[in-house]
């Protein structure tokens, strides 16, 4: 049975941290779910890591679509929240079609979108119509090209708008929140007000929750990983070297080997090649 967003918000409750991770298809999506973890978000992220980009503005919602019911097959348990990329939620009116599409055409539980005091409309009118919403303050990739990619709120003005912003979407209606690269000291104000949960990534160890990266997360990338990620192993190596060996060993003859191989019924390919002439 699917996780919900009242059994996310039980969690907060009881003091219990919240582990999220994103992922993009199928196989990953079954080895999140098998590990337990409760959410599961597919990312517009997934326009760097999966699909080569500078950045998450070039992402469409048909290729979000595509991914996100990859997902969804491939998962029992956790509760699956898509995300909506730049320009799909400019107004109320929008944000309705757009949401609208994930839900009915995917099958996932809930959708993201970035944006505090602005974008408060449009949750209460997604709550309103019964599709729960996560919100998304601090760093907003899809604002990369206006703030950069840096830290937010650290000087005290700055601050102050993420905590109205993280007030305004809690009293729209948003189920949860991520709150990316701000200073943990502010991530830890903002979780101590708000009754729901905060779900941190370069935010400190004072939210609810954490939310990390699939590949940095496994290290699918042998050159760069983020200051805010972890590394629990370098799959980058590991599958270097295997995809290495399968082409030496093809070159060299050794695979297939006679246990890869299917044999025939001795005789039976005399009687075919005689068939033939």
């Amino acid at each position: 049975m699917r996780m919900t967003i009242l059994d996310i918000q039980k969690m907060k409750e009881r003091g219990e941290r919240i582990p999220m991770i994103t992922a993009y298809d199928y196989t990953s999506a079954q080895i999140a779910d098998r590990a337990g973890v409760p959410m599961i978000l597919v990312g517009d992220s997934l326009g760097m890591v999966v699909l080569g980009h500078s950045s998450t503005v070039p992402v469409t919602l048909d290729e979000m679509l595509h991914h996100i019911k990859a997902v969804v097959r491939g998962s029992q348990r956790s509760l699956v929240i898509g995300d909506l990329p730049f320009l799909t939620y400019t107004s109320v009116e929008q944000a309705v079609a757009s949401a609208g599409r994930v839900m009915q055409e995917t099958g996932a539980q809930a959708v993201k979108l970035e944006g505090g005091v602005s974008a408060a409309p449009m949750i209460a009118r997604l709550v309103e119509l019964g599709i729960p919403v996560m919100a998304h303050i601090g760093f907003t990739p899809q604002s990369v090209n206006q703030i950069g990619t840096r830290v937010q709120g650290r000087q005290s003005d700055a601050a102050a708008q993420l905590i109205a912003d993280a007030l305004a979407v809690e009293a729209a209606g948003a189920f949860a929140i991520v709150l990316e690269l701000i200073p943990a000291e502010l991530a830890a104000a903002i979780t101590a007000r708000l009754r729901i949960p905060t779900i941190g990534i370069g935010a400190g160890a004072g939210c609810a929750g954490q939310v990390q990266v699939w590949h940095d997360l496994l290290g699918l990338y042998s050159d760069f990983s983020p200051r805010h990620a972890k590394r629990y192993a370098n799959l980058a190596d590991q599958i270097g070297s295997a995809v290495a060996s399968y082409a030496s060993e093809v070159r060299d003859g050794v695979f297939p080997g006679p246990e890869h191989s299917a044999t025939m019924p001795e005789g039976a390919l005399r009687a075919a090649l005689d068939q033939g002439e």
